[in-house]
């Protein structure tokens, strides 16, 4: 293999920070500044050279608000300071007040034409975009993205807003393409249950029922004397839609991710809980929770109470998304106890449903980066996020600095060491002492499995990594099942079909059609605890009584703008 040739800041950065803990330490990352010098020579052909064009000059530094996060982010890490190295850029990155949601500061950020350089608005981007303070990006595509154009590929077309409005206001926070080599199902059970049960994977949610209650009776207690929980959720907070509103499309309705809403075959959208089948499912949830095999304190613990129960080992089942609980399986993972922590199964309701976990629902737009118009600088700002595209860029997001955080084989191809991969599964600081996957999101990415030019995934997720990366839990389940992945176990992607509109939940919305989603999601929060934490007797009126509020709110009059706004998306792609 012909080996990339970086620049000699980068180099410079990868022997500064090779005292860290690539060896599986996890010790405090030693700064080496904010930046410094910034005459990097460009890397791999293609990638963008500096802020100014010609890899030197002075550091730029763009400020940049992103949505999503509350962790400090400096700047000082080793890969923030590699990417200065590259593209002559830093970034001052801000996030919600508080942790809060974003659109409070979003809105704010509008009453006062106060803008950052760089922004990821979530759910908030329409207002922007409406607000006029987002920069169509198309023109700065054309003459400095080279990387973003080969990135997004076939479904670069996608980006743009609308027929009529061709604009490319934002690119996507998601991966694009790629296959899913793991997975955590539409539900999660603990190993130590799975085991007991043979291996055997419930094919209903009756079976799934059974096998909680069969375990909890022969194990009532943890090894530490503390009492089970059958499951539990969290949903004080905007978790509800996570663990209570997602898994009901899911596991009833055998639907991908749209967020709230269901679409038929014909393209036409429904708000999912009119859906009979998750009556049902939601009828089981009271069930269980009268039958107290749902935690009692779902609906009012915090979210740190629900992260504390899973890290103790007490909770046997969950409803959720790994990226979710993953910092209580770190903490179950240091201390050993890898039987608590969680397989994730291809859950349905019942054997008619399939599973739709690893469906490509195609590249998913309407929420991502985007350079406002207030930016002091849009060609460094366009050349920094083509460098995040490029090969070299991506490379050194997600799998760090070489001869530190990876290195390479034979045959050229990256690989981790044992303790690198250790230490990034066990360290809940991992990221951010390294700086590994901190910058990923929201910028573009390739997803996993794809290759770049010299046979290496762009990914660490790989199919070989994966199997590599199991766990005695893991790689026991996969000889009982005589699988390679825990993911042959699930319907597999090339039995959908990928739909010609993107996942529902990040697209572009009118304002006036996500004031009304939002009294929705409110009246189906509260009506949904209501449901769950009522008397069986009283299931079927409390759910009425939520569907006809849901009724007077704007259910219907939402469902047809969503009707058009999915009928714009098609007609881009068709």
């Amino acid at each position: 293999m012909k080996r990339r040739k970086v620049g000699a800041l980068l180099l410079a950065a990868a022997m500064a920070v090779s005292v860290l803990g690539g060896c599986g330490g996890g010790g405090d990352t030693a700064s080496t500044g904010g930046g410094g010098d910034s005459s990097s020579s460009s890397g791999e052909s293609g990638s963008s050279a500096g802020a100014d064009g010609t890899g030197g000059g002075e550091v730029v530094e763009l400020t940049f608000f992103t949505a999503d996060g509350t962790q400090d982010d400096p700047w000082t890490d080793p890969v923030a300071e590699a990417l200065t190295a590259a593209t002559g850029v830093k970034l001052k990155t801000s996030y919600p007040i508080g942790g809060n949601d974003e659109s409070e500061q979003v809105a704010l950020m509008i009453a006062e034409q106060n803008f950052p350089d760089i922004i990821y608005a979530k759910g908030s981007g329409g207002n922007l975009i409406e607000a006029g303070a987002m920069m169509d990006m198309t023109d700065l595509i054309e003459e400095y993205g080279p990387n973003i154009k080969k990135l997004y590929g076939d479904e670069f077309e996608k980006l743009k807003q609308s027929v009529d409005d061709p604009a490319i206001y934002q690119l996507s926070a998601y991966a694009v393409g790629g296959e899913k080599f793991k997975h955590c199902g539409t539900a999660q059970v603990q190993w130590d249950v799975l085991k007991a049960n043979g291996y055997k994977l419930p094919d209903t949610l009756d079976e799934f029922e059974k096998m909680i209650k069969d375990y909890l009776a022969a194990n009532p207690t943890t090894d530490d004397g503390l009492d089970r929980i059958g499951f539990t959720l969290s949903a004080s907070d905007w978790h509800w839609l996570i663990t209570l509103g997602n898994p009901a499309g899911f596991i009833a309705d055998g639907a991908p991710d749209n967020g709230q809403w269901l679409v038929d075959e014909n393209n036409q959208a429904m708000y999912k809980f009119r859906s009979e089948k998750e009556r049902e499912y939601f009828r089981w949830m009271c069930r269980m929770f009268n039958e107290g095999i749902l935690d009692p304190e779902f609906a009012t613990q915090t979210h740190e109470d629900y992260i504390a129960k899973i890290a103790s080992g007490r909770v046997v089942a969950l409803f959720d998304s790994d990226w979710d609980y993953q910092d209580a399986e770190k903490v179950l993972k240091a201390d050993g106890k890898y039987g608590s922590t969680y397989a994730g199964l291809p859950l349905t309701m019942d054997k008619d449903t399939k599973c739709a976990a690893l469906m490509y629902q195609g590249l998913t737009t309407g929420t991502g980066v985007g350079i406002t118009t207030s930016c002091k600088d849009p060609v460094a700002a366009i050349k920094f996020i083509d460098y995040i595209c490029s090969d070299e860029g991506q490379v050194l997001n997600k799998w760090g600095i070489e001869g530190v955080n990876y290195f390479l084989d034979e045959e050229g191809h990256r690989y981790r060491t044992e303790d690198e991969v250790k230490y990034s599964t066990e360290d809940t600081d991992y990221q951010k002492k390294t700086g590994v996957g901190f910058h990923n999101y929201p910028f573009p990415t390739y997803g996993d499995g794809i290759l770049d030019p010299d046979g290496s995934t762009y990914t660490t997720t790989s199919k070989d990594a994966v199997m590599k990366e199991y766990n005695e839990e893991e790689k026991a389940a996969c000889e009982a099942w005589g699988v390679e992945l825990l993911v042959d176990m699930f319907p597999q992607a090339d039995e959908f079909e990928t739909p010609d509109y993107p996942p529902l939940w990040a697209l572009v919305k009118p304002m006036e059609f996500d004031e009304i989603a939002d009294k929705l999601d409110e009246v189906s929060w509260s009506s949904l605890i209501t449901c769950v934490t009522g008397s069986e007797a009283d299931f079927d009126k409390n759910y009425d009584a939520m569907l006809a509020e849901l009724e007077k709110t704007g259910m219907s009059e939402a469902e047809q703008m969503l009707n058009d706004i999915i009928a714009e998306k098609v007609a881009l792609v068709q």
